[in-house]
């Protein structure tokens, strides 16, 4: 297994980060026990640190919740891993019959969640998600979650975009002062829409980056892979994350977390294509996981992948599918059916 140090921080990340929002009941809820499996699994999979991603959003806290409790009854040496929080969402009573933050998407959870950025926003959500942790655990990973969300409550008002947008730069200064004081914590981001990252690393040095449903088997533009390219040259570290595109792109029904109808024909397009990539998968005997994890990780600038199972069984396949290779054969023939971009340079 590779690591990667994060500059200027002393902090390590393998190739494999392990996704929690399962253990927030991410589209299914599971028991202690499977949760339980989960963890275990993951910290037997890899020898040095093992680095969790979670974050407030995830079950309106509940991920990382149960983090804490299972870390905690396994008797994890804190040393042995590394917890990224994305910051951003804070837990709140659930008054409605479900959370009105992503509906749909997360399963039997007792709790809301709204975002909050700024500076007493994002400390709140620190705060919080250390209580949620307990007394042991800490986050070595901070950044600032979903800010194209947050950006998107202006609408077409420039002036109240401007305001939110000094929110989050303002959240930035302040991770960036606990990053001063506390010493070993690295600070940076994680969205889905990779070109407000592009804006906020205009204006903010951050120490990673983590980009969701972009760099994918299906959706690889051009101006992505360049800034990829870029942020890569200046040292910034780059994690890979949901690189199934929510699960569709190995079978699930939901694409970047929204529920698919087969009688839309814009979702129909995807539904065809997967067919035609499962196609090619079927003849060069090659797991849609792994292609999708291989590719995601073409990138040279890609230092690491997060990927996320509901089983404990697919742990172990997820390390061996980034630790092994697919023959360039399989990708020359997704390129020759049009359902890989064929000036994408990296395969």
């Amino acid at each position: 297994m590779q690591y990667t140090e994060i500059k200027n921080t002393g902090i390590k990340i393998p190739s494999i980060i392990f996704g929690t929002s399962a253990l927030g009941n991410l589209y299914k809820s599971l028991d202690k026990n499977t949760k339980l499996a989960i963890v275990r699994e993951c910290l037997n999979s890899v020898e040095g640190p093992v680095v969790f991603d979670s974050a407030g959003k995830y079950g309106a806290g509940l991920a990382l919740e149960e983090l804490g409790r299972i870390l905690t009854e396994l008797g994890v040496d804190p040393g042995k891993v590394v917890i990224s929080n994305k910051l951003g969402w804070l837990r709140t009573e659930l008054i409605s019959a479900e959370p009105t933050f992503e509906k749909g998407v997360w399963v039997d959870i007792n709790y809301d969640a709204r975002q909050e950025i700024g500076r007493e926003g994002i400390m709140r959500c620190l705060k919080q998600g250390n209580e949620l942790l307990g007394s042991v655990y800490r986050p070595g990973l901070l950044s600032v979650h979903d800010p194209d969300e947050y950006l998107a409550k202006a609408g077409n008002d420039a002036e109240l975009r401007k305001k939110l947008f000094d929110d989050i730069i303002e959240a930035y200064r302040k991770l960036f002062e606990i990053k001063k004081d506390e010493g070993s914590i690295a600070v940076g981001i994680g969205a889905k829409d990779w070109k407000i990252i592009r804006q906020i690393s205009e204006k903010i040095d951050l120490d990673w980056i983590m980009i969701a449903n972009s760099l994918t088997l299906y959706s690889h533009p051009s101006d992505l892979v360049k800034f990829m390219t870029d942020q890569g040259k200046k040292g910034i570290t780059i994690i890979n994350s949901a690189v199934f595109n929510g699960g569709f792109l190995i079978g699930g029904d939901y694409f970047n977390y929204r529920p698919l109808n087969r009688e839309d024909p814009g979702d129909l397009q995807l539904y065809k294509w997967r067919e035609a990539f499962f196609s090619i998968c079927d003849m060069y005997q090659v797991r849609p996981s792994h292609a999708c994890i291989r590719f995601g990780m073409s990138h040279p600038s890609v230092s690491s992948v997060a990927l996320n199972t509901s089983d404990p069984g697919h742990v172990k396949r997820n390390v061996e599918e980034v630790e092994n290779e697919i023959k360039p054969l399989f990708f020359d023939a997704m390129k020759e059916k049009n359902l890989i971009d064929r000036d994408y340079p990296f395969i």
